[in-house]
């Protein structure tokens, strides 16, 4: 299935499609993280993202791609909070109305995020809850659904910063990429791998929500019964049926890392490089410094920081302050 599920045309005409709709997010150095991984060490800052993630990409062609009838009903999606956001941000500079399902303990800043977009917020349960919730909304109210990562479409988008990564780092050697349901890793690892297939690329995954690092140790995707790590954004309980295909073809391996050396990761990376990154968003430096990685040991390698919507309140807890 992954042969002929996405190309690097697709990902090409995504980007063509959407560059003007985003931002073209920069590449930072930090000397200290580069000695403290041991690597040349480049982090691609989708941080600075509109509404603050790399998620706006794959919304953003998935709604090129719909028909007037399918937009006229409106759109439907769950997630934990960064693809609420570019659900409701696309959806409103398009005019169609959008209903998103959050977990009922979502981050209060991503929920009135979305709401302030525009979108009708639900709040539902656990992480492990909402996709059912959102499926039942879609079928009351006859919406088009935009699936948060398990979409070809949307992955295409996701993509583009796997092209974007190419054009800024042509010497690349390592990339490392956080994994919630695997749309960025999937999209980025296609991009690399089917432009320079000597690039390694790596995913990571708080050791509590695994769903992909156990997927691909089941040789299945997998749905895990409960999720708890202190990354929402890497919550997501499943692997889904198109990511698996594409992470099990592109990606060289996942490596899981524990929530304390996520927040660890945050820390250092507010501290030396001055930005504001969630915790989903420090994972890959996480994993840097974990040593798990030692094809990037002096290697050219280019971290992904996904997101930088994280609550104030949150942060005052998560740094102890």
């Amino acid at each position: 299935m992954a042969q002929t599920l996405l190309t690097l045309d697709d990902i090409v005409a995504a980007r063509r499609a959407t560059a003007s709709r985003l931002h073209r997010t920069p590449m930072l150095r930090s000397s200290t993280l580069a000695a403290m991984t041991g690597t040349d060490l480049l982090l691609k800052a989708e941080c600075f993202q509109k509404t603050g993630s790399f998620k706006p990409r794959g919304v953003l062609n998935k709604i090129r791609h719909l028909s007037p009838e399918e937009k006229q009903r409106g759109l439907i999606t769950f997630s934990a909070g960064n693809h609420a956001q570019a659900v409701a941000y696309a959806a409103a500079a398009e005019g169609i109305p959008a209903t998103v399902v959050m977990p009922a303990a979502a981050v209060r800043s991503k929920v009135e995020a979305a709401r302030g977009y525009g979108a009708e917020v639900v709040l539902h349960g656990e992480m492990t809850q909402i996709f059912a919730r959102a499926e039942e909304l879609r079928r009351e109210r006859n919406l088009t659904f935009v699936h948060p990562f398990d979409d070809p479409i949307v992955i295409a988008g996701q993509g583009t910063v796997g092209l974007e990564i190419l054009d800024e780092v042509p010497d690349l050697r390592v990339a490392v990429v956080p994994v919630g349901g695997g749309g960025l890793i999937s999209g980025i690892a296609a991009a690399l791998k089917l432009s320079r297939p000597d690039v390694r690329v790596y995913g990571v995954e708080p050791m509590t929500a695994a769903a992909m690092a156990q997927s691909l140790a089941a040789g299945r995707p997998v749905r895990l019964e409960q999720v708890r790590t202190v990354a929402d954004g890497l919550a997501a309980p499943f692997a889904g049926e198109h990511t698996y295909a594409l992470v099990s073809r592109f990606v060289d391996g996942i490596i899981t890392v524990p929530d304390d050396a996520i927040v660890r990761a945050m820390r250092l990376v507010m501290e030396r490089c001055k930005v504001v990154v969630e915790p989903a968003g420090a994972a890959g430096v996480a994993a840097l410094l974990s040593g798990q990685i030692p094809e990037a040991r002096g290697a050219r390698t280019v971290c992904v920081l996904s997101g930088g919507n994280v609550d104030l309140d949150q942060l005052r807890t998560l740094l102890g302050a």
